[in-house]
This record gives structure tokens, C-alpha cells and sequence, in this order.
């Protein structure tokens, strides 16, 4: 955990962001802003660069051109993490069989004793109590659906206390009312705790039912960066191909 004590959500500002490997580019002079607080989808079809992207602003990949700044301060050549509070959620969920849900919840923090036990405890129950999964701290992961280990995975994020949180296809292989179900609680918690949130998918329910603004990325590329509504009104040939579906997730219907 960061030592900063630094509260709500950050700015990421990306800035003629290039990767190539092996002499192929995959992200191609990318720029965008996600304000503080705000859902951000990046939405396109697999191979795109989306998860490229995401581990470039995480600092697990060092740009070969551009840069990503967090509040103004540069992701690269910096601990970027020593002064922020940031937390990823794989496509996976990454969870630790041979742990129960609240030995995975508290992990990070009992791992780097950075609460009392007691505490650990405390924020276990808080984290997964805000996620819909209260008193399953020891289940373990094995008795859990996808979309429950989905909510886990996110409830260890939060037990950082995160002013970023990076999802990577986060309802990759949920059946459609678990996918809804994850949907609602990014949306919820970006309006709980205001969060930044930055959501990689090509789910397009999902993208179109919780982010405040889309950017549609094509071959390392960034199309158009708006709002849902504008994403939907845009005549782009490869955009349209992102707004014939029906969505299931209503974004003005949702409650705090």
C-alpha cells in the first residue's frame, strides 16, 4: 500500500503512448485523459492493445515512446505505487486456492504488515460486505461461482483503499446475469467511494451500462473517445459495429 495518504480518485493523462514488440506495433501514439472519479471504458475487439495498455499505466511495461502520468507525476522511471494507492483486477481473478476468501481478501496487507491482525480482520469483513459477499470469509474459492470469485478478486482491491482501480476483462467467461451483477458494483463503487476506474473489455453491455465516457480502440489505435450516447451516434464503420447490440445494463437506473 501506498504511503501517501491522498484521498478519492486520480488523473491519468496518457501522452503519444507507443509499444511495439518484435518490430510490430501494438499501441500506436495513443492520447486520453480519465478524469478523477470518473468510470473509463477502453472497449475493442481482442488483440486490440487494450491489456497492453493497461500494464503500461499499472508501470509493468515501460512505453518506447509517450508517457503516462498519475496527477502530473510520470508512471515510469518513478514508484508511481509508493505514492498512489492502485489495484488491479485480473481477467482471472487470481485468487489462491489453498487460501480462504478472507486470507485472499487481506493478503496484500497481512503480507506486508501493514495492519494489526485485528484490523486485517476488520477490513476483510468492510471490503466484502461492500461487494455483496458478507460473512463468506472462510469459504474457500473452490465453493465459489465465477461471478462470486469476480467479487472477491475486487473486494482484495478495495482492501487497499485504491484511487485507481484497473479492470481487465472483468466478465470474461460470467454467464449474463453474473456479468450484470459485476457491472453494478463497478458502477456502485465509483459512486460510493469515488474511485477513478479504468475498465479494458469488449463486453459491450458492459461498457455502455457503467462507463461515463468510452474510448473505442481498433489495432492499437484510439477511434473516439465520448460519451455512451456519442460512441452510439457515431457513423465510424468499425464503431457501428459496437452499437447494434442490445444492452442489457441501464446505467441511469442504477442506484448508490
Amino acid at each position: 500500500m501506498a504511503t501517501n495518504q491522498n484521498s478519492g480518485g486520480v488523473r491519468i493523462s496518457v501522452r503519444g503512448l507507443r509499444k511495439s514488440y518484435g518490430g510490430h506495433p501494438v499501441l500506436k501514439g495513443l492520447d486520453f485523459e480519465v478524469a478523477p472519479g470518473e468510470i473509463f471504458v477502453v472497449m475493442g475487439p481482442s488483440g486490440s492493445g487494450k491489456s497492453v495498455l493497461l500494464k503500461h499505466i499499472i508501470g509493468l511495461e515501460s512505453p518506447d515512446e509517450g508517457e503516462i502520468f498519475v496527477n502530473g507525476d510520470p508512471v515510469h522511471g518513478t514508484q508511481i505505487t509508493d505514492k498512489y494507492r492502485m489495484a488491479m483486477v485480473f481477467q482471472s481473478g487470481a485468487l489462491l486456492n489453498s487460501l480462504t476468501v478472507g486470507e485472499n481478501v487481506g493478503l496484500y496487507l497481512s503480507e506486508h504488515r501493514l495492519e494489526s491482525e485485528e484490523n486485517i480482520q476488520r477490513i476483510v469483513a468492510e471490503k466484502l460486505d461492500l461487494v455483496g459477499l458478507s460473512n463468506l470469509q472462510h469459504r474457500t474459492p473452490s465453493e465459489l461461482s465465477g461471478g462470486m470469485k469476480k467479487r472477491v478478486a475486487l473486494a482484495r482491491a478495495l482492501a487497499v483503499e485504491p484511487q485507481l482501480i484497473l479492470y481487465d476483462e472483468p466478465t470474461a467467461e460470467l454467464d449474463p446475469l453474473s456479468a450484470i451483477t459485476i457491472g453494478e458494483e463497478i458502477y456502485n463503487l465509483g459512486q460510493r467511494i469515488h474511485v477513478t476506474s479504468m475498465v479494458v473489455t469488449h463486453d459491450r453491455d458492459l461498457a455502455f451500462g457503467v462507463a461515463d465516457r468510452i474510448a473505442i480502440m481498433f489495432d492499437g489505435e484510439i477511434l473516439l473517445v465520448g460519451s455512451p450516447e456519442e460512441i452510439r451516434q457515431s457513423t465510424h464503420p468499425a464503431i457501428r459495429e459496437f452499437t447494434t447490440a442490445n444492452f442489457n445494463l441501464n446505467k441511469t437506473s442504477k442506484a448508490p
